[in-house]
């Protein structure tokens, strides 16, 4: 008897464990429709299906192919980008939800707004539930119609991910006008406090290269004037002109990687510098919403969008990217010391490049900037009493989901006093 409660609730353990940890990914569902695919081949180019899979609860409306291909029909990737994002809502909707709108009509938060590019509320839809059974989307700029009406649902996991088919895109004026490409690199940089970045990269070069790359894909991560000015900064006038092109060419990446994506990467990605064998790689690591780039000598926090111009963006961090090519090679860490914690040393003898140009070593990890807060939507859906999302087995007294542990917590405690009986 014992022993079978015992493997009941390590079963039920396990059970709860696989559901804790499921995710669920876009393209992935959407491969099982090909009336969808035009839909789900944007969403890939545009890299919004990271965005998608990094939320836990969203639903999609998506178009079919013949309505797709006519919207994107002649237009740049980034304003495709910008419809795919507003068809993205930031909540859970289900027929039955639709049909139940407090008051008939709602505003609901999208992935565009979340981008800071859409002017006041321009970046929520508004969606009404219609007369005869109908439930109409809509723009919220003055005047819009509720002309994309809800057609049927392609797929649904209560409470985490729904695909919804509308009959028409949203719009609203200016959603499609192409946004001007960055012609001018160094006024972006300079504009968002990368001025020395900037200057760099116009003096050494670097900037003809990046401008040559932006149409096949880039992404730039460009250190802060403040990261220049940090201790233990290595004296780059000690570097040669072809050293100094190679760091700058390690702070971009030959392909098109928002933060959104970086947040789904795993393991190294290739620089402009890179040269094959794992020279001047970048490993992204993550951490909730955060991103950090490490170099095996220092980490340094992604921390703003400059410009997300689809395929080219520009993202600034905290720090100077270092690579141990041309800085030395960080050693094993001290023994009882985390990996992230030990120092990094000055460069060694044994370093690949030559020691007397560096002034000062590496800073050991310098610390990190507190992460931006998350944008805030000045107006929400309706509660309807559910849970967030599938993950979400349980919610707590103060509506927070609980943990896993506490689930298999609890079955070992019942399973307890099961046996105490």
């Amino acid at each position: 008897m014992a022993a079978k409660l015992l493997a009941f609730v390590a079963a039920a353990a396990l059970l709860l464990m696989g559901a804790a940890v499921e995710s669920h990914n876009i393209t992935d569902i959407l491969n099982g429709y090909p009336e969808y695919s035009v839909y789900n081949n944007y969403l890939t180019q545009t890299k919004v299906a990271d965005e998608i899979n990094s939320r836990e609860t969203v639903t999609c409306l998506v178009l079919s192919n013949g309505v797709m291909s006519g919207l994107a029909a002649k237009r740049p990737l980034a304003a495709i980008k910008a419809v795919l994002r507003l068809l993205t809502l930031l909540d859970y909707y289900d027929a039955k939800k639709l049909h139940d709108i407090s008051d008939g009509s709602v505003l609901t938060t999208t992935l565009l707004q979340t981008t800071g590019n859409a002017a006041g509320n321009l970046g929520f839809v508004n969606i009404t539930d219609l007369k005869g059974g109908k439930v109409g989307f809509g723009s919220t700029a003055p005047g819009s119609k509720l002309d994309s009406v809800y057609t049927k649902s392609v797929k649904l996991f209560p409470y985490s991910i729904a695909v919804l088919e509308i009959d028409h895109p949203i719009l609203f004026d200016g959603l499609l006008d192409a946004p001007t490409k960055a012609a001018n690199l160094t006024a972006l940089l300079e504009k968002a406090g990368c001025k020395t970045f900037a200057a760099l990269i116009a003096s050494s070069g670097v900037l003809k290269i990046y401008q040559s790359a932006m149409d096949k894909g880039l992404t730039v991560f460009a250190p802060n004037d403040e990261a220049f000015k940090a201790d233990g900064v290595p004296d780059l006038s000690t570097l040669s002109n072809a050293e100094v092109v190679t760091l700058l060419q390690y702070h971009a990446v030959p392909r098109y990687v928002p933060k959104a994506s970086l947040l789904a990467s795993t393991g190294p990605i290739s620089t402009l510098a890179s040269s094959g064998a794992g020279k001047y790689d970048l490993t992204v690591k993550t951490k909730g919403d955060e991103v950090t780039l490490a170099t095996g000598l220092d980490i340094s926090r992604v921390a703003n969008t400059v410009i997300d111009d689809t395929p080219f963006c520009i993202l600034t961090v905290d720090n100077i990217l270092l690579p141990t090519e041309l800085f030395g090679t960080a050693p094993a860490p001290a023994p009882g010391l985390a990996p992230d914690a030990s120092p990094s040393p000055a460069p060694t003898t044994e370093s690949p490049a030559p020691a007397p140009k560096k002034a000062k070593a590496p800073a050991p990890e310098r610390a990190l900037s507190p992460p931006a807060p998350p944008t805030e939507s000045p107006a929400d859906s309706p509660d309807d009493g559910k849970p967030a999302d599938s993950k979400s087995v349980k919610a707590g007294a103060a509506g927070k989901p609980l943990s896993i542990w506490g689930f298999v917590a609890a079955a070992v405690a019942v399973g307890s006093m099961l046996l105490a009986s």
